[in-house]
């Protein structure tokens, strides 16, 4: 069975985002809701979720971010957090929304507490799904964070380098709590993403600079969390392969308005693992008055 059942109603954009293609699946009236997934995701990664929480009475985007997916894929960029960051902004002002909430997976999830951080009044509540991008003070934390950003890139750029239906799959798996998740088709649309003619050059920059050293220097430190003062939910999961759930935990403590939620029997991916789950927990969040 396909997955694209799941968004039966929705809608397939593209628009001009201050010069860059960007697509999006989206759906409903009301709040405007930006869904960004994880290093090299796509906006099939919350397709089990943009109709369910439309129904809660938001409009609901499920966004390729930059050099992703089907969105454009410029070479004259570095793939940091703060040109993803410009992207959101330049997507906000093409939809014409003067702020919207935040849904944000891993690198998304980065992506978002920048945003909130540094342009507070484009954005309104935040979740961070499996965030990347949280370095805490202390020393183990530091070590950590150092090990599961080495980690991520050497995952991708096996996966991304010379790809092969193998290997995609190998690297979807991982994200997964359950292997059985991965489907022959979400491996085979990762996988066409991965090899669109023409792409190879950004992909290859973007596997390249977005895990890489210098970009840490974009982290949401301890100090930069007590900043955040919108209403934040940090949502982990159980088997989470990358940052420990503690570090999730912690960080929401250091909100100012944050609160935590744990999904159970998920990996890096619970919008897709567990999407039931996931939508009532975002939906009740991002929807009430």
């Amino acid at each position: 069975m396909t997955f694209w059942l799941d968004a039966l109603g929705a809608e397939v954009r593209f628009r001009d985002a201050g010069g860059w293609r960007t697509r999006s699946i989206e759906a409903g009236d009301g709040e405007p809701v930006i869904m960004m997934g994880g290093l090299t995701g796509h906006a099939e990664g919350f397709i089990r979720n943009v109709l369910p929480l439309a129904e809660r009475g938001l409009r609901v985007y499920a966004i390729d971010c930059l050099g992703h997916g089907l969105t454009a894929r410029p070479t004259d960029v570095t793939y940091h957090t703060p040109v993803f960051v410009d992207h959101l902004l330049r997507f906000l002002d093409a939809i014409g929304a003067p702020r919207a909430h935040l849904v944000g997976q891993s690198l998304g999830g980065w992506v978002a507490m920048w945003a909130a951080l540094h342009h507070p009044d484009r954005v309104g509540r935040v979740v961070s799904v499996t965030g990347a991008g949280l370095l805490l003070d202390d020393e183990e934390s530091r070590r950590e964070s150092e090990r599961v950003h080495q980690r991520v890139g050497d995952v991708t750029r096996r996966a991304a380098q010379a790809p092969t239906l193998d290997s995609v799959r190998k690297r979807l798996e991982w994200l997964m709590h359950d292997p059985s998740t991965v489907t022959d088709e979400l491996v085979q649309t990762r996988y066409r993403y991965y090899t669109l003619p023409g792409g190879q050059e950004a992909m290859a920059k973007l596997i390249a600079e977005q895990p890489g050293e210098e970009n840490r220097r974009y982290l949401l430190r301890e100090s930069d969390l007590r900043q955040i003062s919108h209403e934040t939910l940090v949502l982990w999961s159980e088997h989470n392969p990358t940052t420990p759930a503690t570090v999730g935990e912690r960080a929401s403590k250091l909100l100012p308005a944050g609160s935590f939620a744990l999904i159970e029997a998920a990996g890096h991916w619970p919008m897709f693992e567990q999407p039931a789950a996931f939508n009532r927990v975002v939906g009740d969040f991002l929807a009430r008055p």
